[in-house]
């Protein structure tokens, strides 16, 4: 018995390095909103396949631009369900391989924790000069952002306090650093284990802003690549699923 299991460990020691030597990496554009999840999903993906992700992150509509002139990327992770839509009709993207990954939710955080109240009505005072959204243009949550101040029928009041990220991430760092006291940030940015990592937070009302829907896409650059596809399987899976629950996003 003893020298059956001598044995067995250079079987197992070949086995190992065959993974590592069919171990892929994909390059990914994920929204900035998703930053954090993704990081635990890449380090699963490792775990589990030996495969690695190189991560872009940034605006979704900065990210488009960018597949559109021939960035290298593989897969795309956006914040809505349009510009997964479009890579499909530009002939970029693998026919149906588009799915709904996550559904995000747009909050109003203060790195203050004493600043943002439970409605939300911080915003119609003036115990604020800056409030911090993404560029509606180029970011589904800042779109959503916009959206909400419309309904709320604070749009002429707040213009003059905007300050805009050009993505959700650089609008969460306007706020975290105090350049902007208040702003419209995705919820995922803000939670660690499901709770407020810190500040104060509104969770704003779905009805104030159009589902903010993240499709996932293989591209074609991606199509035979291991890592890339790896990734799409892994992101439907049920403990994945549970992993981008926990950062506040429905599925």
């Amino acid at each position: 018995m003893f020298a059956r299991s001598l044995l067995r460990w250079p079987l197992l020691a070949l086995a190992a390095v065959a993974g590592t030597l069919h171990a892929a990496e994909a390059n990914i554009a994920v929204a900035a909103n998703f930053a954090e999840p993704i990081k635990a999903i890449a380090s699963v993906l490792e775990k589990t396949t030996g495969h690695t992700l190189k991560i872009s992150i940034g605006a979704t509509g900065g990210l488009y631009a960018q597949i559109k002139n021939g960035a290298p990327f593989d897969v795309m992770l956006a914040a809505d369900t349009k510009t997964p839509a479009q890579l499909e009709t530009d002939g970029l993207a693998q026919p149906g391989s588009r799915f709904t990954y996550a559904t995000g939710k747009l909050v109003l955080w203060s790195a203050d924790a004493a600043k943002v109240d439970a409605q939300g009505n911080v915003l119609k005072g003036d115990g604020f000069r800056k409030i911090a959204i993404a560029n509606p243009k180029t970011a589904p949550y800042g779109a959503a952002a916009v959206e909400t101040m419309d309904k709320l029928g604070l749009a002429a009041s707040l213009t003059p306090k905007l300050v805009t990220g050009e993505s959700i991430g650089q609008t969460y760092n306007f706020v975290h650093t105090g350049n902007a006291e208040i702003g419209f940030v995705a919820m995922s940015q803000v939670l660690e284990g499901g709770r407020l990592k810190g500040g104060s937070m509104w969770v704003v009302p779905q009805n104030l802003y159009g589902p903010i829907q993240q499709d996932a896409v293989l591209l074609k650059r991606g199509a035979n690549n291991e890592a890339a596809k790896a990734l799409m399987t892994l992101l439907k899976s049920p403990n994945i699923k549970d992993l981008i629950r926990s950062y506040g996003y429905d599925i």
